[in-house]
């Protein structure tokens, strides 16, 4: 899977798939996982559709953020908010360790970013937890059942639905 993206993954990531698998946390943020048989859930088949996505809408004019300025830097997606659409990227610049990579949120609806300087393992924590500092999740409980907040449904499950 590495190959396929040309980049190593970081750890806390590689852990999550491996003790969950792909799935939805507290019922909005969603992990892709590796092999997924849905393309949609799908981390390796979503960096694809995603390069393709992104170069056209700057291509089209739309602002590419001005980290991907830098040399070779790219974004590679490896999660998203269900019902909002926001995409969640690895800002992955070359020389940077995977563990030291910041989490890119990319608003669903619209071209706003936000960087957070955290691994994607501490970032689902913080929403799961309540105390993100991302301006798209602090209104969690106004949609989620604080109940349902520590709520993992994996791909396993969804996909059989």
């Amino acid at each position: 899977m590495e190959e396929a993206l040309g980049v190593v993954l970081p750890a806390d990531y590689k852990r999550l798939v491996e003790w969950y698998g792909g799935g939805l946390f507290a019922g909005v943020l969603r992990l892709l996982e590796p092999d997924c048989p849905d393309a949609m859930y799908d981390l390796v088949a979503q960096t694809a559709e995603h390069e393709e996505v992104l170069a056209e809408l700057w291509e089209a004019g739309e602002d590419k953020p001005s980290e991907l300025h830098e040399g070779n830097a790219r974004l590679v997606p490896w999660g998203y908010a269900e019902g909002a659409g926001h995409f969640l990227y690895w800002l992955v610049r070359p020389g940077t360790e995977p563990e030291e990579w910041t989490v890119l949120l990319n608003e669903g609806r619209g071209p706003l970013r936000e960087a957070c300087p955290v691994s994607c393992g501490q970032f689902l924590l913080d929403v799961v937890a309540g105390t993100t500092t991302s301006f798209h999740f602090t209104g969690l409980d106004d949609v989620v059942d604080p109940e349902d907040r520590s709520r993992f449904a994996p791909d396993s499950q969804i996909l059989d639905q």
